[in-house]
């Protein structure tokens, strides 16, 4: 699949706005090798273009009617001296710019290359990625202008978005009209009571099931309980069992799955698990809980409490007693 159809997607599927950073290391791979194939297909189509070019010198030179220069003579001897000189320059060409670019010979030539190697190894591998990373989004952040600006020119419904620092599909300006018209037309969103839920839970995993079977195992009364879901649609009538009064039987709709997101009954939950989450959530419940004091250790409570009282009270019996002592003087 494409690089660009690839970041479509993410940008489609994320709920928030997808940031160049998380594309970059989502996409970093794929993206230098993008960059590879982009830039052999620009080296074979110049290729392509100069080939013509090159092959039709040879006939243009023809029909200018220049004269074909003739190659000059040279003797045997005087070809192997050039060619002997020739040599000798090339090798003495070779061997200074071999001087000039190669370091110092000795022992300062090691210690320019240990100069020269990296001190950290961990402060160079982070340098590396960190310039990896902005080759990465160097590559995308084309490829994302691309796209924006193929959503904003094509006749869709939908752009993508530069928000909060990252990329999110929306609906255009244009559209707004219609989408706030479907928002309105749609159901509002499914809010059943304790005893609902406990009466269609009885129904979904028993059905089809009478009324008064629905009772016994609630242990009351739901004969209001079956009004409200047979009219939210949520169960059915399913025929009438063939028992004595023939009561009507019920069973869960199509909109009872819609409702829950399941394909089918079989999808609900096993008695088994609703057992393990009942037995985890009631010790999630005592965790929570503080822990009482035990008979034991409320009695030293009881008693410093007892002191206090006791103290306060002699306390203030003396300040009575003072009081009174002073009036009688007076």
């Amino acid at each position: 699949m494409d690089l660009r159809a690839k970041l479509e997607a993410v940008i489609y599927a994320a709920e928030e706005p997808v940031t160049l950073a998380q594309m970059a290391a989502l996409f970093a791979e794929e993206a230098l090798a993008w960059k590879v194939e982009q830039e052999a297909a620009s080296a074979s189509a110049q290729d392509a273009e100069s080939a013509p070019l090159l092959a039709g010198l040879e006939p243009a030179e023809a029909q200018a009617g220049r004269p074909a220069q003739p190659e000059p003579s040279i003797e045997p001897g005087e070809a192997e001296g050039s060619f002997e000189i020739s040599i000798e320059t090339r090798a003495r060409t070779a061997i200074r710019a071999s001087e000039d670019t190669e370091p110092n010979a000795g022992p300062d030539a090691d210690l320019d290359a240990e100069s020269a190697s990296p001190a950290n190894p961990e402060a160079e591998a982070r340098r590396n990625a960190s310039q990896r990373d902005r080759e990465v989004r160097a590559i995308l952040r084309p490829i994302l202008d691309e796209l924006i600006q193929s959503f904003t020119s094509d006749n869709r419904g939908i752009e993508i978005r530069e928000i909060a620092g990252g990329y999110r599909m929306a609906t255009k300006p244009a559209c707004h009209d219609a989408v706030r018209a479907f928002i309105k037309s749609l159901k509002p969103a499914l809010k059943l009571s304790l005893p609902a839920l406990e009466t269609l839970a009885v129904i979904a995993y028993k059905q089809p099931v009478t009324a008064p079977e629905v009772n016994e195992i609630r242990g009351v009364d739901s004969s209001g309980v079956f009004g409200s879901l047979l009219a939210r649609k949520l169960i059915a009538t399913a025929g009438r069992k063939q028992v004595i009064g023939r009561p009507i039987l019920y069973k869960t709709t199509r909109e009872f799955l819609l409702r829950f997101g399941l394909n089918d009954v079989s999808e609900l939950p096993s008695m088994e698990e609703f057992e393990k989450m009942a037995v985890e959530l009631e010790e999630t419940e005592n965790l929570d809980e503080p822990e009482a004091l035990e008979p034991e250790d409320t009695a030293p409570v009881i008693a410093a409490d007892l002191d206090l009282e006791l103290q306060q009270s002699a306390e203030e019996d003396s300040s009575e007693e003072s009081a009174s002592g002073t009036k009688t003087a007076g």
